[in-house]
């Protein structure tokens, strides 16, 4: 078994990962790429509330004619145009 000492000043003797000397801009340009996602995202987000609040608050100030039923849907009324024996025989 090697002697402990003799593996240490080998490891402090060999040249480090060229990687190793990157590492740490590599880590932190990823987290400010995080970042700058959230912040995307929540503007995104606001951006979305403000245009619904916009068309939510148009729609419901533009004036529009009140809808009117052409004929009765009652069930139980004389006149049934949804009725299945009424509807056998048009072409609808």
């Amino acid at each position: 078994m090697d002697d402990l000492d003799e593996l240490l000043d080998r490891l402090a003797r060999s040249s480090t990962h060229p990687g190793l000397d990157a590492l740490d801009r590599t880590v932190f340009a990823g987290i400010d790429a995080v970042r700058l996602a959230r912040r995307a995202n929540r503007l995104l987000a606001l951006a979305s509330a403000a245009a619904a609040l916009v068309m939510g608050i148009a729609g419901a100030t533009m004036p529009s004619a009140a809808a009117q039923a052409a004929t009765s849907l009652s069930p139980f009324g004389p006149a049934a145009p949804l009725a299945p024996s009424t509807l056998l025989g048009t072409d609808q």
